[in-house]
């Protein structure tokens, strides 16, 4: 298993798949980013519409209407304002978890994302898809709502690709 790290993120390959991790960094408590990632308001300000049931097998629904692909899911693992995982799949689509772990200091939290994905086309877009998301939570963790920032998404999709093709290629 070879891991490329850069300024965008960590990738590697693993058994067939690949496994990326991004990471930011907020003044803000464990407990607000929490808020923000399983209040359905909340989520709306930042990822699209949706519920999460905070508990194990709970069901997570995201609508996202613009691209027509909503998300059915359920909750993989759950403590509170600590850790969430749900998959990123929709019907019979492979399975690709999706992972918060909130880190707590004295400061604020540094908020991890992994994604474990399908070793295909769509890397460097879900990637680039989850970091254009990232740069949404912030923004509304500050009390800022802005749209999907398209061009940080081209520029991440472009930086991702570079790391599957070049790096990961090996």
């Amino acid at each position: 298993m070879s891991a490329t790290r850069n300024a965008w993120g960590e990738l590697s390959r693993r058994d067939g798949r690949v496994f990326a991790k991004l990471k930011r960094r907020t003044d803000h408590s464990p407990a607000r980013v929490w808020s923000m990632l399983t209040g359905s308001a909340n989520l709306a300000n930042w990822l699209a519409p949706g519920t999460v049931e905070q508990w194990q097998g709970g069901s997570v629904k995201i609508d996202f209407e613009q691209s027509g692909s909503p998300i059915d899911s359920y909750v993989r693992a759950i403590k509170p304002e600590r850790l969430l995982e749900y998959s990123w799949s929709t019907g019979d689509e492979p399975q690709r978890p999706v992972r918060w772990t909130l880190i707590p200091d004295a400061e604020g939290t540094t908020v991890e994302l992994t994604l474990l994905l399908p070793d295909d086309h769509r890397v460097s877009i879900s990637c680039a898809g989850w970091d254009a998301h990232l740069e949404m939570l912030m923004a509304s963790l500050e009390g800022i709502h802005i749209h999907f920032p398209a061009d940080r998404f081209r520029e991440a999709r472009a930086a991702f690709s570079a790391i599957v093709e070049e790096e990961l290629a090996a």
